[in-house]
């Protein structure tokens, strides 16, 4: 990605560098190695940070709780309770950078993947429903990023997938009108398959929700169609994000989707940029911190994890 419509300035200081780096979380460290110190997987500290990832806590303390056959909770239900059951907990565990060849993280999605997927709670058989982009998007993110690619279930969410994002994520939960959360769901998935190996279809589709989320409509106003109200998470920073989003996790999926140079971006940059402090880190909340599982070690706070995305949107 060029950076000539970041940000006049933009920096990351060093400060904010070595302060994510004296994080006692290993996959925080293991993140701002690699993302913002762009540092090779050859690296003697890269490879120590994530070779402690998997047995330490957080991570350890939440595969204590996985069963046998690979998930959490349930073996009936995946979806609930929100958001520890095996559904959430997935998503959870490829955000924290679990080394995807880990074998409880393959024993999970395996799980996942083995289920009929006709028994999740959202159907992608009844299009009348809603294909349920905010769903099918963050569980096909976790299946491509535990390597399932080839699969043909998965080929077949990224198929609906796809199809969800030419419809722009409709579904009666968003009183049947587009919906920006079910777009960047569907897009946070896509992103994960390499470039050479995507479709017509997929980069079809991929143009098209792009085209919804920062052309057709404003992210940084989000006048996306709604009912009732703009959800009031839009603006503020949280990690983590479960199904819905923000304008930073947008920034996220098109950086990934090599996009962050769309003109249309740079409000939202310059928007994100302005939220940095004088001391260099971002600050925002966990509004799901008491729901899911404990993802931090302490004296680490969501402002880490913050922090360290928005970082990264300009390194």
């Amino acid at each position: 990605m060029e950076d000539k419509n970041l940000p006049n300035g933009t920096s990351i200081p060093q400060e904010t560098i070595n302060w994510l780096l004296s994080s006692q979380t290993p996959s925080i460290r293991y993140l701002t190695l690699t993302r913002l110190q762009r540092k090779p997987s050859s690296d003697p500290d890269v490879i120590s940070a994530r070779s402690l990832i998997p047995t330490s806590n957080p991570v350890k303390a939440i595969f204590s709780k996985q069963y046998s056959e690979g998930f959490w909770v349930s073996n009936r239900h995946d979806y609930s309770p929100k958001y520890r059951s095996s559904h959430w907990t997935m998503f959870l565990l490829t955000e924290l950078a679990v080394p995807p060849e880990f074998p409880a993280m393959q024993k999970g999605s395996a799980f996942l993947l083995n289920r009929n997927l006709s028994s999740f709670p959202y159907s992608y058989k009844d299009e009348e429903e809603g294909l349920f982009g905010c769903f099918w998007g963050n569980w096909l993110r976790y299946q491509l990023y535990c390597g399932r690619l080839g699969d043909s279930s998965v080929q077949h969410v990224i198929q609906v997938t796809c199809k969800d994002i030419l419809r722009l994520g409709k579904c009666r939960y968003n009183y049947d009108l587009p919906c920006a959360w079910a777009v960047v769901r569907d897009l946070y998935g896509l992103a994960l398959i390499p470039k050479n190996q995507r479709s017509a279809e997929v980069d079809n589709a991929i143009k098209r929700g792009i085209q919804f989320l920062v052309e057709d409509n404003d992210l940084l106003s989000a006048n996306y169609p709604y009912q009732e109200q703009i959800h009031p998470l839009w603006f503020k920073l949280s990690f983590p994000l479960f199904y819905h989003t923000d304008i930073l996790f947008v920034l996220r999926v098109l950086k990934e989707l090599n996009t962050l140079d769309h003109p249309k971006a740079a409000p939202a940059l310059k928007w994100l940029m302005d939220k940095q402090t004088k001391k260099g880190i971002w600050t925002g909340g966990s509004p799901f911190k008491s729901r899911t599982r404990p993802f931090l070690v302490k004296p680490d706070t969501p402002n880490h994890w913050i922090t360290l995305q928005a970082a990264s949107i300009f390194s």
